[in-house]
C-alpha cells in the first residue's frame, strides 16, 4: 500500500489533472492533428503531416498554455466553484493557490518558448494567446455577450495556429469555423444558466443572470438556429466526404435540443443540454475522419 505522503502527493497530482482538464486537452491535440491531416493540409502524405515537428512543437504549446488557461479560471473562479461545483471543487482546493500561479506562469513560458522554434512569429502569436486568456479570466467573462464571444473565440483559436501554419484559406475551413464555434457560444450560455446560483453569489454579470434564463433561452435558440445554416452549407455545397452524414445527424439532434431547452428550468437539465452541445463538439473530432473514409481503410488495411 501507498504511504500517507504518497498519497496525498497522488491526490495533489489527480487534483491538478482535474484542474487543466487533461481529457479536454487531449481531444484539442487530437482535433488539431485531424485538422491537419484531413481539412488543412489533405494533399500530404499523412506521415509528412504527423512526424512534422513544428506541428508537433504547435500542437503541444496550445496544450501547455490551454492548460495555462485552465489553472488561471480556476484561481479567479475558486470561490464560484465552490457553489456551482463543489464536488470537483474539493478536489481542485488540494492544489494551493500560490502552486497554481507557479504552475501558470511555468506552463506559458514553456509554451511561448517552444512555439519560438517554429518562428518568432508563432511565439508572438502564443504571447498574444496567453494575454487574451488571462483578461478574460481576470475581467472580460464577468461582461455580459462579450465574454461569452470571447470565450468560444479562445476555444477555436488554438486552430487558427494550424490553419495559419498550412496558409489553407479555403472557405470551407472557414464554414467549419463558424459552425464549431455556433456550437460553442450556444454552450457558453447554457453553462452559464447551469452556474446561475454561484455568478449572483459573485456578481458575475452573465446573460442569465442579468436578463434571465428566458432571454438565454432566446439566445441559444437564434445562435443554433444559424449553426444549422453552416452545417447546411458543408452538406449541400462543400466536399466533407460521409462527414455530411456527422453534420446531418447533428442538425436532427440541434432540433431535439432546442426542444429540450424550452423543457428545461433546473440545473439538471441545463447539465444535460451542456453534455448533449458537448457530445456534438466530440463527436464532431472523430466525425473528420469521415471526410476521407476511403482513404483512412486503404491506410488501416
Amino acid at each position: 500500500m501507498f504511504s500517507r505522503k504518497t498519497r496525498l502527493l497522488l491526490l495533489k497530482a489527480l487534483s491538478l489533472i482535474s484542474i487543466v482538464r487533461g481529457y479536454n486537452i487531449l481531444v484539442i491535440a487530437l482535433a488539431q492533428y485531424l485538422a491537419a491531416i484531413f481539412i488543412m493540409a489533405p494533399d500530404l502524405p499523412w506521415g509528412d503531416v504527423i512526424l512534422d515537428l513544428n506541428l508537433f512543437v504547435l500542437v503541444f504549446s496550445s496544450a501547455l498554455v490551454i492548460a495555462g488557461g485552465y489553472i488561471i479560471n480556476s484561481f479567479y473562479d475558486s470561490e464560484k466553484d465552490l457553489i456551482n461545483k463543489p464536488h470537483k471543487s474539493m478536489l481542485d482546493r488540494l492544489v494551493s493557490q500560490r502552486v497554481k500561479i507557479y504552475s501558470y506562469f511555468i506552463l506559458n513560458f514553456l509554451g511561448v518558448l517552444l512555439a519560438s522554434y517554429v518562428s518568432f512569429r508563432a511565439a508572438l502569436f502564443f504571447a498574444a494567446y496567453v494575454f487574451a486568456i488571462w483578461l478574460y479570466s481576470h475581467r472580460l467573462k464577468k461582461i455580459p455577450f462579450l465574454g461569452n464571444i470571447v470565450s468560444a473565440l479562445l476555444a477555436i483559436t488554438p486552430f487558427f495556429a494550424i490553419f495559419v501554419y498550412y496558409r489553407n484559406f479555403d472557405t470551407v475551413i472557414f464554414v467549419h469555423a463558424l459552425f464549431l464555434f455556433l456550437i460553442i457560444l450556444s454552450r457558453e450560455l447554457i453553462k452559464d444558466m447551469e452556474n446561475l446560483a454561484g455568478d449572483i453569489a459573485q456578481d458575475y454579470q452573465t446573460i442569465a443572470v442579468r436578463y434571465g434564463t428566458r432571454f438565454s433561452k432566446r439566445c441559444i435558440t437564434l445562435l443554433v438556429l444559424l449553426a444549422l445554416v453552416p452545417a447546411g452549407l458543408l452538406i449541400a455545397y462543400f466536399d466533407v466526404g460521409y462527414m455530411y452524414l456527422y453534420f446531418s445527424a447533428t442538425s436532427v439532434l440541434l432540433i431535439v435540443f432546442l426542444i429540450l431547452l424550452w423543457k428545461s428550468n433546473s440545473k439538471k437539465q441545463f447539465v444535460w443540454l451542456h453534455n448533449i452541445l458537448r457530445f456534438i463538439i466530440v463527436s464532431g473530432v472523430i466525425g473528420i475522419l469521415l471526410i476521407d473514409i476511403d482513404l483512412l481503410i486503404n491506410r488501416l488495411l
